[in-house]
């Protein structure tokens, strides 16, 4: 019965649904991701869930594919006057980064050893692609006792990241809330993004405008181009993903959240979540015991680091700090996780749907423009130089 496509995927969802309703009733004090995967992990582990539960959905590599349209949808949720603005999200998310980094490579050699240390920080201070570029190394080099540590850091890291940004999103949004009561709030989109609404209005009135096939195939026709270029040049097609987005919105190729507009991001996350859950498919309960004291002290002085790195970060750029100090967190977590949490945090704190639109729009270009920096950028290149040290 379980060797069901259609029954496979209603049991990993129904694990998404019992996060979303948990996150609900406990006003997003229990991130929906996190209960996902958790769950995911135990059910596997106990033999409730088979372990190529995913393979046999196939819903997963649905998700995979769409990972580009999803980022263009966000592109599009960012105008590109607010882009300029954000100088200051890249740089609070650098300093979380190098000081997580810093303090790593100087206390975890002290405890364990130098590779140890090193399989860690490009990982902590990222995503996938930093840990694959970090274990194809280590493998090269023989290092295959210590392989584990860096898969298992990027399977937990947002165990960890994901709660303790929120607290302070949290927190952040109750700053807006005082800000708005007291008459001070001034938003950070400002004009633009009335400019932005302006344009959607006049793109309305053009028939084209109104079918959701068109508008999933300008949005997957980017995602393509990005992806395309991402394999000619350096640069990863996520942020080509990201940069058509926003181009396309000034340009009026694609309208402010177009996937929405679609009717069509829920299922879209919900693919993406799959790919994500997925991420924790390979590790298993002895693995996790075995390199358990140096996967929590990695994420421990990791989590540290970051946190210490965005609040001095925050106040150099005299941002407030619980406004800084989720964007470094960012790099514990990345995509869609930096999205679904805007989305909870929005909703569980806001008294009104008006209030809960302007409290999202808030987090999310600094938490996405973060999460760019520290996990598809920096961390790659953290983990490239580091693990040539080896």
């Amino acid at each position: 019965m379980l060797s069901n496509p259609l029954i496979a995927t209603v049991l990993v969802l129904s694990l998404i649904a019992l996060g979303e309703w948990l996150s609900i009733i406990s006003r997003a004090r229990i991130p929906m991701l996190l209960t996902a995967m958790v769950g995911f992990l135990v059910l596997t582990w106990t033999g409730i869930f088979p372990k190529d539960i995913l393979e046999i959905s196939q819903f997963a590599a649905l998700g995979a594919i769409l990972i580009g349209p999803a980022i263009v949808h966000m592109g599009t949720m960012i105008p590109f006057s607010l882009v300029k603005s954000q100088y200051k999200a890249v740089i609070i998310a650098l300093g979380g980064v190098i000081v997580s980094g810093i303090l790593i490579l100087l206390i975890v050699p002290l405890i364990f050893d130098y590779p140890t240390a090193v399989a860690g920080v490009g990982p902590v201070s990222g995503g996938i692609i930093a840990l694959l570029v970090t274990s194809e190394k280590l493998t090269e080099l023989g290092l295959t006792s210590i392989v584990i540590i860096p898969a298992l850091v990027v399977a937990f890291q947002g165990v960890v990241g994901m709660p303790l940004a929120m607290h302070f999103m949290k927190k952040y949004a109750g700053v807006i809330q005082g800000q708005i009561d007291d008459g001070s709030f001034v938003s950070m989109a400002g004009e633009s993004m009335e400019t932005e609404e302006a344009k959607v209005v006049q793109k309305k009135k053009s028939p084209l405008r109104t079918s959701a096939v068109l508008k999933l195939f300008f949005v997957f026709a980017g995602a393509a181009i990005g992806v395309a270029l991402g394999t000619v040049t350096p640069i990863h097609y996520t942020l080509w993903c990201l940069l058509i987005g926003i181009i396309g919105l000034k340009l009026g190729v694609f309208e402010s959240s177009e996937l929405e507009r679609a009717n069509s991001f829920t299922i879209t996350m919900i693919g993406i979540i799959f790919v994500v859950i997925g991420s924790m498919a390979g590790v298993t309960p002895g693995q996790v015991i075995e390199n358990l004291p140096a996967i929590i002290t990695i994420l421990a002085i990791g989590s540290i680091g970051i946190s210490i790195g965005g609040y001095l970060t925050a106040k150099l750029v005299k941002w407030h700090p619980y406004k800084g100090m989720p964007v470094a967190l960012t790099a514990l977590f990345g995509f869609p996780g930096d999205y679904i949490l805007c989305e909870e945090v929005s909703r569980s704190c806001a008294r009104d749907e008006k209030e809960e639109k302007v409290i999202f729009n808030e987090l999310l270009a600094p938490m996405v423009i973060g999460g760019f920096t520290t996990v598809t950028v920096a961390s790659v290149i953290i983990a490239g130089i580091l693990i040539k040290t080896l």
